[in-house]
């Protein structure tokens, strides 16, 4: 066994990437602090082709050092927006058919391994601050809520962890496999 090269890896180009198809999916972040967490959220969208990184509130916006540092070029590649208004945000994504879901701890939320997304229609996928979570003004505007099990002394994971697990976690319900990207 040994590491593959950058060349063996045959990655495509920024401007080939943001030619290509992407998933109905987009990741809204609600007042994310760290710009380390940001720039980690440009990462893993990059990664898994996510249609969208919504920048809400006070979340930071490229172009800003600690990001780009953790982003490594994917906040040139991935489409993003900001939207100061998050609730509002919510509400058109959900007027234009999109799913809004809070990656959250409710009183309603699903388990994640009992969260089934809707295979025929797009997905938001909403993140919350650091320490706060999701807004209760956001909350009022989703479809559903989900969390991730844990079993550990602490009550969350890190903001940009939970953004792999979850995008991970919808694409392989999804059924997308390395053979079946967009």
């Amino acid at each position: 066994m040994r590491k593959l090269t950058i060349h063996e890896l045959n990655r495509l180009t920024v401007e080939d990437f943001k030619n290509t198809e992407k998933f109905p999916l987009c990741v809204v972040l609600d007042n994310v602090r760290s710009l380390h967490n940001v720039g980690a959220a440009f990462r893993t969208c990059d990664a898994f082709a996510v249609n969208k990184l919504w920048l809400g509130g006070i979340t930071g916006r490229p172009p800003h050092r600690e990001i780009t540092k953790t982003a490594l070029g994917s906040d040139e590649s991935v489409p993003w927006e900001h939207a100061p208004d998050v609730p509002a945000l919510v509400a058109r994504l959900r007027a234009e058919g999109w799913q809004v879901v809070a990656v959250e701890q409710t009183t309603g939320s699903v388990p994640l391994p009992a969260f089934q997304p809707a295979p025929n229609q797009p997905l938001a996928l909403v993140f919350g601050n650091e320490v706060f979570g999701v807004d209760d003004a956001v909350l009022g505007h989703c479809d559903a809520a989900v969390e991730i099990p844990q079993f550990g002394t602490k009550h969350s994971l890190n903001v940009s962890v939970t953004v792999g697990v979850l995008v991970w976690d919808v694409l392989t319900k999804w059924g997308v496999t390395a053979q079946a990207a967009p």
